[in-house]
């Protein structure tokens, strides 16, 4: 059975730094591209990083580039969300979400169609 589940959120002064981890199971990992989403209250969902099955293509949204770093470690099965100067802005449930085709890339929501419980992220003094 496949299975995604994240870890690491908790609440964070502005400035400080998280880093999430995402374990997955019940599917060949190093197959897959995996991503990263957020949903903040009243909002969509929105991409936040993605990586591929490799670990050698990466991709962010404009608004974590250079504070955010996605990574993965396709022997324990993770992928990490390294998150740096944190903003109030970056408060949302953090989704980790595996793409719907081995070896393919891309950041869209729609080409991700398994996802994990979520972990809450909030940035406030």
């Amino acid at each position: 059975q496949l299975q995604l589940v994240e870890s690491g959120g908790g609440l964070v002064q502005p400035g400080g730094s998280l880093r999430l981890s995402c374990a997955a199971s019940g599917f060949t990992f190093d197959h897959t591209a995996i991503g990263w989403f957020r949903q903040a209250p009243g909002k969509e969902r929105e991409g936040v990083s993605c990586i591929s099955s490799s670990g050698g293509r990466v991709n962010y949204a404009d608004s974590v580039k250079g504070r955010f770093t996605i990574s993965r470690d396709n022997a324990k099965n993770t992928v990490y969300l390294q998150m740096n100067s944190l903003k109030p802005e970056d408060t949302a449930i953090y989704y980790c979400a595996a793409h719907r085709r081995y070896y393919a890339f891309g950041c869209t929501l729609g080409e991700y169609d398994y996802w994990g419980q979520g972990t809450q992220v909030t940035v406030s003094s």
